[in-house]
């Protein structure tokens, strides 16, 4: 029942555009779910991220067990053809990763632009959290859905196109010249 009453002060993030301001910040978001949510669906928000580790992680969400999935495989595929393209091995375990996701990942490869790159990255992400999306509006794998979405919508805003080109320029030639650079 505290989930009715989380969900229906969430003010609806669909429809909302790459410039236009978010309706609800993400420490905000955060305090109505302490306020709603049950220590054991708290704890899943302190784990709610955009980079699952590489190995699986117990969850008793079945959202967050998929979403971790689709993440992982799709960051391993960007890694994979990644690694082919510059000619060296990729060790992706013994994880057999789908294609679906390898052509995705080929395609962001391909763009000359890594912002349009990431757009397209980040569009993608959004259409794999929609398909996954809970019939039921009030339960725990809706707030949890809200929490990745507004993250998702959150980190394409936080991009920077003159320091990232800048930050790419310096990482590619140090690749091309075989120098170890740390990225700050």
């Amino acid at each position: 029942m505290a989930e009715y009453y989380l969900i229906s002060q969430l003010p609806s993030l669909d429809g909302i555009g790459e410039n236009m301001p978010l309706p609800i910040t993400e420490e905000r978001f955060l305090e109505l779910c302490n306020s709603f949510l049950g220590k054991k669906a708290q704890n899943e928000m302190k784990n709610l991220t955009l980079l699952p580790p590489k190995s699986q992680e117990h969850s008793g969400s079945a959202l967050l067990k998929a979403w971790n999935e689709s993440e992982r495989n799709l960051r391993l595929s960007l890694g994979k053809v990644r690694a082919e393209k510059m000619k060296k091995n990729f060790d992706a375990g013994n994880r057999i990763l789908p294609m679906e996701y390898i052509k995705v990942a080929s395609a962001a490869i391909e763009m000359d632009n890594p912002m349009e790159a990431e757009k397209f990255l980040n569009r993608y992400r959004l259409e794999l959290l929609e398909a996954l999306r809970p019939m039921n509006s009030f339960s725990e794998d809706f707030v949890f859905y809200y929490g990745l979405k507004l993250k998702l919508l959150l980190r394409i805003r936080q991009f920077d196109t003159d320091a990232g080109e800048a930050a790419y320029k310096n990482i590619y030639n140090s690749v091309l010249n075989g120098d170890r650079l740390e990225v700050i």
